[in-house]
């Protein structure tokens, strides 16, 4: 009885050495798949921003123009440091009629393609109109 209970422990001890093996095998494999997918998620969220940071820009600074322009943050947005605190200043002079000016630059922003839109202002720099 004593020997069937040792081949007994034996017989499951190897079991669970095979047991181990094959999910030491399962973890290292799966590892793997989660690296390689964590790779290339971080590959094409790279790619999706490259891509896209230009449309950004030119939408948020449009819409920044046409709402708040009179403060000149869409200016600050584009890197204008200059005429931002200039619109900033023409439109504290003129009492905001100066706002009139980045409206219509907010216009101009959001109708132009995106490839124009990133030569002119941000390739480009072109700082007003």
């Amino acid at each position: 009885m004593l020997g069937d209970a040792k081949e007994g422990a034996k017989k499951a001890a190897d079991k669970a050495g095979e047991f181990a093996e094959e999910a030491k095998e399962k973890a290292k494999e799966t590892f793997e798949d989660v690296k390689e997918s964590a790779s290339d998620f971080a590959e094409g969220a790279k790619e999706t921003f490259e891509n896209v940071t230009g449309e950004n820009k030119k939408v948020l600074a449009g819409i920044l123009a046409i709402l708040i322009g009179s403060l000149g943050v869409h200016k600050f947005v584009l890197g204008y440091n200059k005429e931002g605190i200039i619109q900033i200043i023409a439109s504290v002079v003129t009492c905001g009629i100066a706002g009139i000016i980045p409206f219509i630059e907010g216009i101009i922003y959001l109708t132009k393609s995106d490839e124009e839109f990133y030569n002119t202002y941000q390739v480009g720099r072109k700082p007003w109109f």
